[in-house]
């Protein structure tokens, strides 16, 4: 599934509506993620607040990204070998860090939300944990 200049814009314009409410997206971003699945928190800092502010730059980078997809792809590879090896994330867990963050945009973009920007937003997301993925089975296969 490719993404189209409208789901790009989508994208784009909605990020910069959560921008100036990043602390309150990671907390709801992290709340969500544990609910889903509370296996994940011993993978995360006691102190989560440099894990956040990370977070919410690693997803700035990326959408700001978009445009020059092909160039930014490899450090996505990168982020989804050390995923893996590191930190030993599993192919499941991107499922649920998409379901947390597909939460953490609805709530925080309120009425702004609708189907549209969860297209455009699983589109994207899909495209990068997949990237991610493919690229931590790859290593472990390395190793």
């Amino acid at each position: 599934m490719s993404l189209s200049l409208e789901q790009l814009k989508l994208v784009q314009t909605s990020w910069a509506k959560v921008v100036p409410i990043a602390d309150t997206a990671a907390d709801l971003f992290y709340g969500k993620l544990f609910e889903l699945d509370d296996s994940l928190r011993p993978l995360f800092p006691e102190d989560m607040s440099n894990q956040k502010k990370k977070l919410m730059a690693m997803i700035s980078l990326a959408v700001n990204s978009l445009t020059i997809l092909d160039k930014f792809l490899p450090e996505v590879q990168n982020l989804g070998r050390r995923h893996a090896v590191y930190f030993k994330v599993t192919p499941a867990m991107y499922g649920t860090v998409g379901a947390a963050l597909l939460d953490t945009l609805e709530k925080g973009l309120g009425d702004s939300w609708d189907e549209e920007h969860k297209e455009a937003w699983t589109v994207v997301y899909g495209l990068l944990s997949s990237t991610m993925i493919e690229a931590g089975e790859e290593k472990k296969t390395d190793d």
